[in-house]
């Protein structure tokens, strides 16, 4: 919904789309997830194809997707009504307006008047109809499609044109109230936000120019790369001139989207910030969190027999909604979403995606816009003018290819036969044919692994396995089946389940499966693991880019911006590089170049590696940083340093720790430390990036190595395909990923003005060209030593050196 702003001499508009009026208004019951589909948009679209090729066939003058557009007048209010309907035909001299709805509801519960939703849809797509064309009369067919069954059921309704138009005018009066609360925010939102000031007497060195950029890409359209180094003050830049543009005319709402959810805390605490600037300021924002970690129960199943949330939710939202919305403060978090959910008994999930559409700013993860599942379909079904601000955007193409790839393993349809017991059923041998399937991909494997054994027991295949996937479509009709006959909540059914869900998530890839894809079978005994891998996920990127207005990626490493432009599918985007906001003598930049870091010398790099570390840890008091390219090489190295050098203090990351063991590793690196602690850390890894140790809490950084990803087939495949496509297999696969985790560790040192350290880079490639011209400008002052002394001496120089004067810190 949009609204214009009234003024004394104007009446109220509204836009609205006639779905979300007649859902909003008319959705009653319950939320069940068992008959919520995979991926209700994207299959609900290629069922509407198919039945409207079928009725094409059977009416010469049946027309799909027709847009209707109309003004209604009611209590004061001017709406314009917006839809599609799904096709239009003639029949004996009636016209009638046809609604395809695709269900996976058991078809006994398909009743005539089950959704009283889905009949006021098409309801008033005849009266827009008829109106326009003065017709007397039209006939509305429902059509569903039940999707299990693939069976048709239809009904039919005649109404008069007098009767229709009286129909939209009773919705539009039950809807006026919320229009107008929409219209009084939206009145004071954007008055307010017009005239908004940066929450800080002044701006960092560079942040004028990022704001600007930012504010220009929101206001004509358009994409921005922007690299902007840690300090420039990132989060703010980004949200004050896009919340502008929203003062500005831009009718948003403004989505800021992460990588992770540590991140979503920076974006609600600049928010924060600027409401704190101005008490007064009417900006609401909702922060999306994932429903296992928002759910009010201690275990999630999202239907109404397991969950009181669940049960009668659409009963009660909409007093929910009414009540949230008076909220003095704006900021919808997910423990206010929680406290408002136990008040009203609905879930917090839900009620934050309902509460998303009347926000200025929503706040989650990449998948909201970017995941074919998870994404906004109450946003996205169509363009809007909406402004997309990408946080930590170096993870956007990795975090894509994970979104439009799968993965599956024999292990679970064995398993699922063999928890099915004894006896013969439809099911266990659809089952049992998926699994045979893995067999013969098994055998296929040990055969590859005689011929070419760089990756055991592996091979590709340039296109979907089509047998497969019919099998598994099999398996999918039976598990429907069965986990209609078998509601009761229990290890079985969470099992089938979520086997049910895997299949159907490897059956959308399969759809989309062509020469960006290439399928990866593993054995490892006797277990298969098969996964269709999408390489290039730049066209996936692109078409969701368009979904908006504009979008703004920012991360502190985004180097180079044609690899990113390229990946991320916006090759037309401007690209932006700013300078580090801090004095370049506050890091001392070194590179130890006479320590090899290549698979091949890495035993023999550990003694000096320690060697170096105890160097730059001995040269000052502090806590320090050290990250490795792998677990095995940081586990030699630990154990080599700490039987030289037992006196100093040190940490070891562990590979799966919880957030409370990452916490406690944090929390070891304290302000003013009486004596040193070395942290022993994984590159890449959850203390590589997002971390944030400013002050003394962190006087040093070690870097082992350019971070080049593992060789594996995965990463040889992607080099492969960018040797073939773009004539750059290894900078794509190795080289450009690398040096990014290698920016981001190294950016975890200087956070504010008054920071300083020492970033220690450990092999000669960093001082090759390949690598140099990836560096930032902050980093122009690169020096090399030879020897361990020779860094001792250099640092004692850079330790004495006076230090700048404090700075004021800004988000």
């Amino acid at each position: 919904m949009s609204v214009s702003l009234p003024n004394d001499q104007a009446p109220l508009a509204v836009a609205l789309s006639v779905r979300r009026l007649v859902e909003f208004l008319l959705r009653a019951g319950s939320i069940d997830s068992r008959f919520s589909g995979f991926d209700r948009a994207n299959e609900g679209a290629r069922i509407h194809r198919r039945l409207q090729r079928a009725a094409a066939k059977e009416h010469e003058d049946y027309k799909a997707e027709v847009a209707l557009r109309q003004e209604y007048a009611c209590d004061g209010i001017t709406y314009t009504l917006e839809g599609r309907a799904d096709g239009i035909f003639t029949r004996d001299g009636i016209v009638v307006i046809e609604e395809i709805k695709s269900t996976t509801l058991p078809v006994a519960d398909i009743t005539e008047d089950h959704a009283p939703e889905h009949w006021a849809q098409g309801l008033v797509y005849a009266a827009i109809y008829a109106l326009q064309n003065e017709l007397e009369q039209v006939t509305v067919m429902l059509t569903y499609f039940q999707a299990d069954e693939e069976v048709v059921i239809r009904f039919e309704r005649t109404r008069t044109a007098a009767e229709l138009q009286e129909m939209v005018q009773d919705l539009l009066h039950r809807y006026a109230p919320w229009a107008r609360l929409a219209a009084d925010w939206q009145a004071k939102s954007r008055a307010a936000l017009k005239v908004l000031t940066f929450p800080f007497e002044s701006y960092r060195p560079g942040q004028r120019a990022m704001v600007a950029q930012v504010y220009n890409t929101c206001m004509e359209g358009g994409q921005l790369l922007c690299q902007a180094p840690t300090g420039i003050g990132k989060t703010m830049s980004v949200l004050f001139p896009a919340l502008k543009a929203l003062g500005n005319g831009v009718k948003g709402p403004v989505f800021y989207l992460t990588a992770r959810g540590t991140t979503r805390a920076a974006a609600e605490s600049a928010l924060d910030l600027l409401r704190a600037n101005d008490p007064q300021l009417p900006l609401r924002s909702v922060t999306l969190t994932a429903k296992d970690k928002i759910c009010l129960c201690e275990t999630r199943e999202c239907t109404p027999e397991a969950c009181p949330y669940a049960n009668g939710y659409f009963d009660r939202i909409k007093d929910a909604l009414w009540d949230a919305l008076q909220d003095p403060t704006g900021a919808l978090s997910a423990a206010l979403l929680q406290e408002y959910a136990r008040k009203h008994r609905v879930c917090p999930f839900e009620m934050g995606l309902d509460l998303s559409l009347w926000s200025d700013v929503i706040i989650g993860d990449y998948n909201y816009l970017f995941d074919p599942v998870v994404r906004l379909q109450r946003f996205f079904e169509s363009r809007g003018d909406y402004l997309f601000l990408i946080d930590e955007a170096h993870n956007l193409p990795d975090r894509a290819r994970e979104m439009h790839s799968a993965a599956l393993e024999k292990a679970d349809f064995y398993q699922a036969k063999k928890a099915l017991g004894k006896g013969k059923s439809s099911l266990k041998t659809a089952l049992s044919k998926v699994n045979d399937h893995f067999i013969e991909w098994r055998h296929r494997c040990e055969e590859i692994a005689g011929q070419d054994a760089r990756f055991g027991q592996t091979f590709f295949h340039p296109e979907r396995d089509e047998v497969f996937d019919r099998l598994l479509q099999r398996l999918c009709e039976q598990l429907e089946i069965w986990l209609d006959d078998h509601l009761e909540a229990n290890e079985l059914h969470a099992q089938l389940l979520q086997l049910y869900f895997d299949a159907r998530d490897w059956l959308r890839v399969a759809d989309t499966f062509d020469e960006h894809f290439v399928l990866q079978v593993s054995a490892y005994g006797s277990q298969v693991r098969a996964a269709m891998l999408c390489l290039d996920p730049s066209a996936f990127l692109a078409a969701d880019f368009t979904l908006g207005r504009g979008a703004v990626l920012f991360s502190a490493t985004l180097a180079p911006a044609s690899y990113y432009k390229d990946l991320c599918g916006l090759p037309e985007a401007k690209a932006v590089a700013l300078r580090s906001p801090f004095p370049q003598e506050n890091m001392a930049l070194l590179c130890a170049q006479n320590v090899s870091t290549r698979y091949r010398d890495r035993d023999a790099s550990i003694p000096r590696i320690a060697d170096y570390l105890a160097a730059m840890v001995e040269a000052r008091t502090g806590n320090y940083l050290a990250f490795f390219p792998s677990y095995a090489y940081m586990d030699k190295v630990y154990e080599s340093f700490k039987e030289q050098y037992p006196d100093i203090a040190v940490c070891l990351q562990e590979s799966a720790m919880d957030e409370g063991q990452r916490t406690a590793f944090l929390e070891q690196f304290s302000p003013a430390p009486a004596q040193s602690l070395l942290g022993f850390a994984v590159l890449g890894g959850v203390f590589g990036e997002g971390v944030d140790l400013a002050g003394d809490c962190l006087i040093g950084v070690a870097v082992v190595g350019p971070g080049l990803p593992q060789v594996s087939a995965r990463q040889e495949q992607l080099r492969d395909h960018f040797e073939q496509t773009r004539g750059c297999g290894f900078d794509y696969a190795y080289r450009y990923p690398g040096m990014n985790k290698v920016l981001q560790a190294a950016g975890r040192l200087i956070r504010t003005p008054r920071d300083r350290g020492v970033v220690l880079l450990f092999d000669s490639r960093f001082i090759t060209q390949d690598y140099l011209r990836l560096m930032p400008p902050h980093w122009s002052h690169l020096r090399t030593v030879y020897t361990e002394q020779a860094l001792r001496n250099t640092l004692e120089d850079f330790w004495q050196a006076p230090q700048e004067s404090d700075k004021e810190s800004i988000i």
